[in-house]
């Protein structure tokens, strides 16, 4: 039988190298790969390019990455809620390029579909479209965007069996599910890690055939970025 199953997130990052491009899933700080993340601290490796969806927090998730000097340049849709990445962006130490989010999403789900890229009008007349073909069917224009390439694609799911199998729960399925099937090599954290055939079939969102390592995380902290709460009346 496959058994895709490694021991821990050091074992699942070998081989991720200086100048990669990796996915990295979450959104915010809903379902981001808690471990990986401290695991990719402790390997040292830089000049990495991340595609996620945000940058975290100045002291959380990837912002983590960022205070160590570890990203060379992030791919993102929204940057908003980290000063150390304003920082860097403004100072010219990192490299930025803004997507718009839907434009982000679909150019994951295509890495995973193998699609090469594919037409939006999402950016025409804007700075997003600079230095990208811009085609017109049927009186409109659409511009021409490139699926990602990722040397690894780091995901977090909330169960997975040792055929690479995830179920995402609720909103921690965000960037995790489309990133999962974009990797050349994609590890997935999960936090229950259950035998082949516990999981029911129709509540799988990822195949195990997308998956190269999995292995079950632990002490998650779940932060919320910005609690909203009824005032007391």
């Amino acid at each position: 039988m496959i058994n895709k199953v490694v021991a821990n997130a050091d074992e699942a990052l070998k081989g991720i190298e200086d100048g990669m491009t990796i996915m990295v899933g979450g959104f915010g700080l809903c379902g981001i790969p808690e471990n990986s993340i401290s695991a990719l601290i402790k390997k040292g490796t830089k000049n990495l390019t991340c595609i996620s969806n945000n940058a975290g927090v100045d002291d959380f998730g990837l912002g983590l990455l960022l205070q160590t000097k570890q990203i060379k340049k992030m791919i993102s849709s929204y940057v908003g809620e980290n000063a150390e990445f304003e920082r860097q962006m403004l100072s010219g130490e990192l490299e930025v390029d803004l997507v718009p989010q839907g434009t982000l999403a679909t150019r994951c789900m295509m890495a995973g579909y193998g699609i090469p890229f594919f037409p939006t009008p999402a950016g025409v007349g804007t700075e997003v479209a600079i230095g990208k073909q811009v085609i017109n069917w049927k009186g409109r224009d659409y511009l021409m965007e490139e699926a990602f390439e990722a040397e690894f694609a780091i995901v977090k799911a909330w169960k997975g069996d040792s055929a690479g199998n995830l179920i995402f729960r609720s909103t921690a399925r965000n960037f995790n599910q489309p990133m999962s099937m974009g990797g050349k090599i994609t590890v997935a954290e999960v936090e229950e890690l259950v035998p082949l055939g516990e999981l029911v079939p129709d509540q799988i969102h990822t195949p195990g055939i997308y998956i190269h390592r999995i292995f079950q995380g632990s002490n998650y902290e779940k932060r919320i970025e910005q609690r909203t709460v009824r005032p007391k009346k």
